[in-house]
């Protein structure tokens, strides 16, 4: 398991709209490494990544589950200085020729902010942590 400090404090894994996905449909080894992290309480949310999995539920049983994340999980604070370092992100990357959707550099800077990892199976983040202080989870 991945701690991501050197100093073996487990920190909290945001997990991408895209792990939940493979979550659900319990694919591995996203799944098994999923539920390791739910085990160990180390899972944390926000709330753009509850309204895509709501927005993509495929069943009234998925739905129910989803919509509990708000009591399960931390949920990471959004604020405008946020929703700011996203879009100046973005803006950077584009400038480099690096086309990033503003939801997806929200998502990093959210876990940038909170000191919290990214798990997450879309490439695109490679590039961001590239730029930016961005720690990816591994699997």
């Amino acid at each position: 398991m991945n701690s991501g400090t050197g100093t073996g404090v487990l920190v909290k894994v945001l997990v991408d709209t895209s792990v939940w996905i493979e979550f659900f449909r319990k694919r591995d080894p996203v799944h098994s490494s999923l539920l390791e992290l739910l085990d160990a309480d180390r899972v944390c949310c926000t709330g753009l990544i509850l309204g895509e999995l709501i927005q993509g539920a495929k069943s009234e049983r998925e739905l129910a589950v989803i919509k509990d994340f708000t009591h399960v999980f931390q949920f990471l604070p959004e604020t405008p200085l946020l929703w700011e370092k996203a879009g100046r992100l973005s803006y950077t990357l584009r400038r480099k020729g690096i086309t990033v959707g503003l939801a997806d550099c929200f998502i990093a800077v959210s876990a940038i902010e909170s000191g919290t990892q990214l798990l997450t199976l879309d490439s695109h983040f490679e590039a961001i942590r590239s730029t930016s202080k961005l720690f990816l989870y591994t699997m």
